[in-house]
């Protein structure tokens, strides 16, 4: 066993693409030194540059009403219950307000199905932001919200992300995941988009010119096999469309959900997944640490098991805090992590341009250096629909 797994990493690590066989080998394999080692080495080559990346956004919630029912979530709640909200326009608008002022350059904006929001209020939700905050990339609306919102319109999927990124949605989140296997989604979610439509949100997106994120929420209902099915969908559809910028996992939190009694995945599943995952996703450019979900010791180990970024300095988050997970970091403490490693640490945004980074004065300050002018290529391969760096040009007198 011990030849066997050392064969597929070296062979891996020289290049030769992961089988799904192999992969499964590899997480159910004791060896996490050696696992990690060689998801380093391929980090490595695919960033050799001396620093690591972060990013400052904050998470907002515009709702918390729901549609679907998910046995892991903790945050929901259902139509009409007492303690379901939508953020009043100007408590979400202060929240972005209050992110700026310290340097922020972005939003990751989700919530609930909820069922009476028409597709008009997003996208007015969408212009009041830009109208007011240009500089600010919305990365918003995972791909179940988008599926709702097909319906709730019933207006195409192609028109729906048309009309969202001419209103101002800037990139998708891969939020709603958890396993891309219709066997899990059904066992542990009623009333929420299946896998090859969660996929499809993500193709069009690609098509116009969109790019985003791509996430896995494992250590729950699935099987090792069916880990490895999520990540062989996400990778052939890499393949396909080339529009996803990272991969985010990190394992279940069960506290206040209805799977509270499954025991929660400990740090050796997680560095062990993460590392697997980097090991298979060779078509996507970079995998971001969970330290939200596995705290701050945990999150800088990851960057040693195939991790080339952080993630978010993320001033608010709900959702993983409702199931009773809370890790908090700062500035300095975020920046150390990847400091006492060896590494610079950069502030990135979401197309992971890099910022000038003054650790010593105010963030607000900080520029793309990737775009130093308004002059640069766009995001995506429409022209009206992504247009070029508006940090960079908001930054223009």
């Amino acid at each position: 066993m011990t030849t066997s797994i050392d064969t597929i990493l070296s062979d891996t690590v020289a290049g030769r693409r992961l089988s799904g066989s192999d992969a499964v080998a590899l997480l159910g394999s004791p060896n996490l030194p050696a696992i990690g080692r060689a998801a380093n080495a391929v980090t490595s080559r695919l960033h050799p540059e001396p620093w690591r990346t972060y990013n400052i956004d904050r998470n907002i919630n515009y709702t918390n009403v729901c549609t679907a029912v998910c046995d892991f979530c903790a945050f929901y709640r259902p139509p009409k219950h007492a303690e379901g909200y939508v953020l009043d326009r100007e408590v979400l608008m202060g929240k972005i307000a209050e992110m700026v002022s310290v340097g922020g350059d972005q939003i990751l904006l989700q919530g609930g199905l909820h069922p009476t929001l028409e597709l008009e209020w997003y996208e007015e939700l969408l212009r009041d932001i830009k109208s007011r905050f240009p500089q600010v990339n919305v990365h918003g609306f995972s791909p179940p919200e988008i599926h709702h919102f097909t319906k709730i319109s019933k207006r195409p999927l192609r028109e729906v992300l048309e009309r969202l990124a001419r209103a101002g949605l800037g990139s998708l989140p891969g939020g709603g995941g958890e396993i891309l296997v219709d066997r899990v989604r059904k066992e542990i979610t009623r009333g929420k988009v299946l896998t090859d439509d969660w996929l499809e949100v993500h193709r069009q997106w690609h098509a116009l010119g969109g790019k985003s994120t791509v996430t896995m929420m494992f250590g729950h209902v699935e099987t090792l096999q069916e880990r490895i099915e999520h990540l062989d969908r996400i990778r052939a559809l890499q393949d396909e469309t080339g529009g996803f910028t990272a991969f985010i996992c990190w394992s279940f939190q069960p506290d206040n959900t209805d799977l509270a009694h499954i025991p929660a995945a400990g740090p050796f599943d997680y560095l062990r997944t993460q590392a697997v995952a980097r090991l298979y996703l060779d078509n996507i450019p970079n995998i971001q640490s969970s330290w939200v979900t596995q705290g701050r010791e945990i999150g800088q180990l990851a960057l040693l098991f195939g991790a080339n970024d952080m993630g978010s300095l993320m001033l608010e988050e709900n959702v993983v805090s409702a199931a009773g997970t809370v890790h908090h970091l700062t500035l300095e403490q975020m920046r150390s992590a990847i400091s006492e490693l060896g590494w610079i640490p950069r502030r990135r945004n979401v197309f992971y341009e890099l910022f000038e980074d003054d650790a010593d004065g105010p963030l607000a300050a900080s520029l793309p250096t990737a775009a130093a002018s308004c002059g640069v290529p766009a995001i995506g391969s429409d022209p009206v629909l992504f247009q070029p760096s508006l940090v960079a040009c908001a930054a223009k007198p």
